[in-house]
């Protein structure tokens, strides 16, 4: 048996900077991934670009059954410390908006830093090697066993950093929550997040139609709101917007909609109305979207060819709430084939907030995606990978 003090599952965000930090105290540390080629999620996100933090990161841009236990991880490794990082090895970067970070470049920036890191301090990392079998262990120095690749390996520490089963395609699975059920640890349900909606209903034409079409739209279901853009897909609703709420959409909830956030309408109608009299309606409500939608949006309606004169004030003020209440009932999302993250996972409850680290079981680590922890869009499930990797590493 070749015995590691530390291995670790998993050669994305989570599991290199873990290794790269552990081997930097010293550690010696094993990365295995079933993958052909480490850091596939880091190299599609943000566009091929990487939105691999926040200026403004903060708990409550996290979902999780216990809202408290980020707090620990996320003060202790900040944004502030990996922006250091990615300015040492003089990666190039710009705000995007709303606190985002992406590379000038590419994606391929971080992803080389981390395995600059990894290589610098002597972590091995084997790719295309399956773990197949997981056992505590009695032998000495060595708490837990390891089958991958027909090989026996043996560890003092296991980190778990897999993932979710968020794109598929690229390898994601479920196989950390299998880990932790193994031992007996609790597992939250998981559904995707950062997801598009489908829409099935009498609403689904408008969205091919409109297909392409962004809007900047207020969006809120039951407790929740945000603002952002929206955009029209052939299959339902995508954009920021849409890809926000979907982490507090439950199956059957209805989305609220306000189209033209930054409007009063009806007052805006009745304004136009004595200046403009003679303009159609979807004219003057082509200026404020884009001719396509107010062709689409008004087709259905009594007012298609309306001039702004022929409306009276009911028809405006039931005009103005259609577009500032547009109410939307998806019939679901397109789930973990285009999801970003997987919401629910590994039980906080079972974790030390401080170490990542079991409470039940002295050596097993889980971090980043696996854990019940979810962060908004815009860097923050990043920030969450780097943080929570550094806890455990200081530990490992």
């Amino acid at each position: 048996m070749q015995k590691f003090e530390v291995i670790v599952i998993g050669a994305g965000a989570a599991g290199l900077m873990c290794a790269a930090n552990a081997a930097a105290r010293g550690r010696q540390v094993l990365v295995l991934d079933h993958a052909n080629k480490a850091g596939k999620k880091i190299l599609m996100s943000g566009g091929g670009r990487c939105n691999f933090t926040n200026y403004f990161v903060a708990p409550d841009k996290y979902l999780s059954h216990n809202p408290h236990f980020c707090k620990s991880a996320l003060k202790r490794y900040t944004q502030w410390d990996f922006i250091a990082l990615v300015e040492r090895y003089g990666i190039a970067y710009h705000e995007k908006k709303d606190g985002q970070l992406f590379c000038d470049h590419k994606a391929s920036d971080i992803l080389n830093m981390l395995l600059s890191e990894c290589e610098q301090y002597g972590v091995q990392i084997r790719l295309d090697t399956e773990v197949t079998r997981i056992a505590a262990s009695s032998t000495e120095g060595c708490r837990f066993e390891l089958r991958a690749a027909g090989q026996q390996l043996g560890c003092e520490s296991l980190v778990i950093a897999t993932g979710g089963p968020s794109i598929p395609t690229l390898g994601a699975s479920g196989f950390g929550y299998e880990v932790a059920r193994q031992f007996g640890l609790p597992v939250h349900p998981t559904r995707a997040g950062l997801v598009p909606f489908t829409i099935t209903d009498q609403h689904k034409a408008l969205c091919s139609e409109l297909s392409g079409t962004a809007l900047r739209v207020d969006v809120s279901v039951p407790g929740k709101s945000f603002s952002d853009d929206m955009l029209f897909t052939h299959r339902g609703l995508s954009g920021p917007a849409m890809l926000q709420i979907s982490s507090y959409w439950e199956e059957g909830d209805a989305l609220t909609i306000n189209l033209l956030p930054d409007q009063d309408l009806a007052q805006s109608l009745r304004q136009a109305q004595h200046q403009r009299p003679k303009v159609l309606l979807r004219n003057w409500l082509a200026e404020l979207t884009t001719q396509k939608f107010a062709e689409h949006w008004l087709a259905s309606t009594p007012w298609a060819n309306h001039t702004l004169a022929q409306l009276n004030g009911a028809d405006m003020d039931a005009f103005a709430q259609g577009l500032h209440e547009w109410v939307v009932k998806p019939s679901g999302t397109e789930g973990y084939r285009t999801a970003e993250v997987a919401l629910g996972g590994v039980d906080t409850d079972v974790l030390s907030s401080k170490s990542m680290e079991c409470k039940t079981l002295p050596g097993l680590f889980f971090i980043g995606e696996v854990v019940d922890v979810t962060g908004h869009l815009g860097g923050f499930n990043f920030q969450w990978a780097w943080s929570s990797a550094v806890a455990a590493a200081e530990f490992v």
